[in-house]
């Protein structure tokens, strides 16, 4: 009889269900394995097939290591709260809280289909007030750390989302969300000072086993600089500007200064004669998205003098301020000290502005003309005329700490976390504002700060958050001098609930803390952690400096979330990314009607290596559904007989299960599901005599991870009482691992001129002996003197011969 699909995967997550099979118990006695995918924000789309990819890795690999005697935490929940699922509200017209509900249940309903353990028992919603009452919390203990503060600062804004952003939630000057063009508006936000951590964040990720491009962008990102900070006095001022340089060998061949346009010195410095075309510019560049401001060598270079000038701090020469806006406030300290004849952009405005150009740096057979940006020596630099870069840097430096105005740092390209959102879904920042006593904590013991129910929840577009409008949230009292006081109605980022989750599956039901030491301790860290790599920068980043921070409170022991990471591949079809806009989505639900299941489990593992892209093709599903009728109509044949062992069934099953558990372990599951069909066309071709039972536990014992179902129910068919994912994954002997007999190579004076069958084990003399005896030898070896005769075990007999 074929497999029945719909009804043996109906039987099986019933009694799962019924079981508590998934349940993660701590008390098992087991060493504990926390297996985690990144949780998904529940769109109002659905899942797709690509999104299945992910979760059923996780899986296989959940219920492979659980059937290695581990307890498995395997949980699920929603980032349920910031700007994908207010916009496809607004989108909708349906009230973010009603449109979230609908889209987790639907979320919910597909992956109970997906067949994995998740412990639903530990599901989480970033949106429900007993999970974000602890995201308000690590808010707070930020906030009394000195690590939350507030400050007027120019900020990325999406005029379509009309909220701030984040550095990293703008991708090539466009707002990640919704793709529009990301301007600058000074305002105040709420800002976590994630810099504080940087150097930790940077040496931690060589503690971990993660993908190396991930680490690459985690590296990048960070951007840790050593250089020197170089402060430049005004003429005619009391101010100074400060640079930072990683050239600082180069202090010679400076020729003028550049600020930001939003730097706060412009206002201050600029003449009286210059400032009409300084406000316009100002104005002008910050209509602008970063990405544009920092294009090289494709376009213009625009600025404008300010008027004024500084003092160069070790020669007698004065170097004109200029506003332009390839200089960002974004990095270093917002100014450069210009050195045109070495940097290309810097080039590129002299050369637009008709400034001076001073080369400081040639090669070592000779000056260049124009442009040079490559390593050399130090030329027209007085002191360090001579000596190479390298060694100039640190002379540099320390002639300009002699004069006062500059010391050694180190910078950084990370910034500081824009935290505040001015929409209304997501959680409120727990802030209340007071004329006496200045921002206050809202008191732990007075969290969640709720969101209020409201019917308008759209964005303002005013740089305030709805929440403002709601007199009854936002009047309130100082919790300190108890006087009449404000609410903040800013809400927190997305990012804010996705930081820690992963904490919180540990203990989800505790209502005393986010979490208890006795839970946290056995679960966490993390050991493997599957996901996208498009979450490689933002999630990962924050996810890690939370865990540093909740360390440093004492409530864990140990500083990195995830010990291992593992990014999949997105499914394509037609070459294109699965997406609804672009009408190439396959839904799960139209291949499970068709195909069960376990079908489409084990096609997601067979389409290609997992961490790689891979196309969709019904072609190919077909073929794995086709090879599970016949692995289940194999077990339904030989299930009833009792067959005893043959030598060749049992070596066939040990060398199976010795290259299958290298795949596993390698996260080879395509190549495992060719594993798979090859020993099943093997056993196919030995049916006729029968098959063991040894045989046929091993063949559902080690399909389990992949075709769960169907697996139970051919466990049970072989007549075993307990779940396949009881068992143990099956072992093997390295005895039945070795050939008996290899063909090997027989060259004469190093040139193949024969093959030769022999025992694996045989002795040089026997194998030389063998091989001198084949009758297509004797032509080469009639007549000729053997000098020499290697035999290099397992590979080849070479004759060396004369005459």
């Amino acid at each position: 009889m074929d497999y029945q699909s719909q009804q043996v995967e109906a039987k099986w997550k019933a009694r799962w269900k019924e079981s508590g099979a998934h349940r993660a118990d701590k008390h098992s006695g087991k060493p504990k394995y926390y297996c985690l995918d990144m949780f998904p924000y529940p769109s109002g789309n659905g899942l797709h097939v690509g999104h299945w990819r992910g979760y059923t890795i996780s899986d296989v690999w959940s219920r492979y290591k659980r059937m290695h005697g581990f307890e498995i935490l395997h949980p699920m929940g929603w980032d349920a709260f910031g700007l994908p699922a207010e916009n496809y509200a607004i989108q909708h017209g349906v009230h973010p809280r009603i449109s979230t509900a609908e889209n987790v249940a639907n979320f919910k309903r597909q992956l109970e289909e997906i067949g994995a353990m998740y412990d639903w028992d530990r599901e989480i919603n970033t949106t429900d007030p007993e999970f974000y009452r602890w995201t308000q919390y690590f808010f707070v203990k930020m906030f009394e750390q000195g690590l939350a503060y507030r400050k007027k600062m120019p900020i990325n804004w999406c005029p379509s989302c009309k909220t701030g952003l984040a550095n990293e939630e703008v991708v090539d000057g466009k707002c990640d969300r919704c793709g529009s063009d990301v301007t600058k508006k000074e305002m105040y936000q709420w800002m976590l000072k994630i810099t504080a951590y940087a150097d930790r964040l940077l040496d931690d990720l060589d503690k971990l086993d993660w993908p190396e491009h991930v680490k690459r962008m985690q590296r990048a990102w960070i951007g840790r600089s050593e250089g020197a900070r170089i402060r430049f006095k005004l003429s005619n001022h009391p101010d100074e500007i400060e640079v930072f340089s990683t050239r600082p060998d180069t202090i010679y061949g400076a020729t003028y200064m550049v600020l930001a346009p939003e730097h706060p010195l412009v206002q201050t410095i600029t003449t009286a004669e210059q400032r009409t075309a300084v406000e316009s510019y100002v104005d002008e560049s910050l209509r602008k998205s970063n990405i544009e401001r920092q294009q090289v060598g494709d376009k213009t270079k625009t600025g404008v003098f300010t008027g004024a000038f500084v003092e160069h701090p070790l020669v007698d020469r004065k170097l004109p301020v200029w506003v332009a806006d390839y200089v960002l406030m974004d990095y270093g300290t917002g100014a450069i000290m210009a050195v045109p004849a070495h940097d290309e952009r810097d080039y590129e405005f002299a050369q637009e502005f008709g400034l001076e150009i001073i080369p400081v740096v040639q090669p070592q057979d000779g000056p260049v003309d124009g442009l040079y940006t490559g390593d050399g020596v130090l030329t027209n630099s007085h002191t360090l005329n001579g000596m190479k870069v390298a060694d100039a840097k640190r002379a540099a430096i320390e002639l300009l700490q002699s004069t006062g105005q500059a010391e050694a740092t180190v910078n950084y390209r990370l910034r500081d976390w824009v935290f505040a959102r001015q929409r209304y879904w997501g959680e409120p920042i727990p802030i209340i504002h007071c004329d006496a006593c200045g921002p206050v904590a809202v008191p732990v013991e007075q969290l969640p700060v709720r969101l209020p129910e409201v019917e308008r929840y759209e964005p303002t577009g005013t740089g305030e958050s709805p929440l403002a409008a709601i007199a009854e949230f936002v009047n309130t009292t100082c919790p300190k001098c108890h006087a009449p006081a404000k609410r903040e109605t800013d809400t927190m980022p997305q990012w804010a609930g996705s930081s820690w989750y992963f904490l919180r599956y540990a203990d989800p039901n505790n209502d005393e803390a986010p979490f208890s030491k006795e839970a946290i301790d056995y679960w966490l860290p993390v050991d493997m952690y599957i996901g996208g790599v498009e979450h490689a920068v933002l999630h990962l980043l924050y996810s890690r400096f939370y865990t540093k921070f909740i360390y440093d409170l004492g409530l864990i022991q140990f500083d990195e979330p995830f010990q291992r990471l593992f990014t999949q591949g997105m499914m394509t079809l037609n070459g294109a990314k699965m997406s609804k806009s672009k009408g190439n989505v396959v839904n799960p639900d139209d291949i499970i009607r068709d195909y069960g299941i376990d079908a489409l489990r084990m096609y997601e593992m067979f389409v290609g290596p997992p961490e790689d892209e891979a196309e969709w093709s019904t072609n190919g599903l077909e073929g794995v559904s086709r090879f599970l009728q016949r692995v289940y109509r194999l077990i339904q044949a030989h299930s009833t007989k009792s067959v005893p062992e043959r030598e060749a069934l049992t070596k066939l099953r040990h060398r199976f299960v010795a290259s299958l558990t290298e795949r596993m372990e390698g996260f080879r599951f395509n190549t495992a599901v060719s594993a798979f069909m090859e020993y099943v066309n093997a056993l196919s071709a030995e049916s006729k005599q029968g098959i063991d039972r040894a045989t046929m536990d091993t063949l559902a014992l080690t399909l389990a991870p992949f075709a769960p179902h169907m697996s139970e129910e051919m466990w049970e068919m072989l007549g075993h009482k307990t779940s396949v994912f009881d068992a143990t994954w099956p072992t093997f002997e390295e005895k039945w691992l070795k050939d008996d007999e290899i063909e090997i190579a027989v060259q004469v004076n190093g040139r193949v001129r024969a093959k030769l069958v022999v025992a694996a084990d045989a002795s040089d003399e026997a194998a030389i002996a063998a091989a001198k005896s084949l009758p297509e030898m004797q032509e080469w070896l009639a007549g000729k003197e053997i000098v020499k005769q290697i035999y290099v075990q397992g590979r080849l007999v070479n004759l060396v011969v004369k005459g």
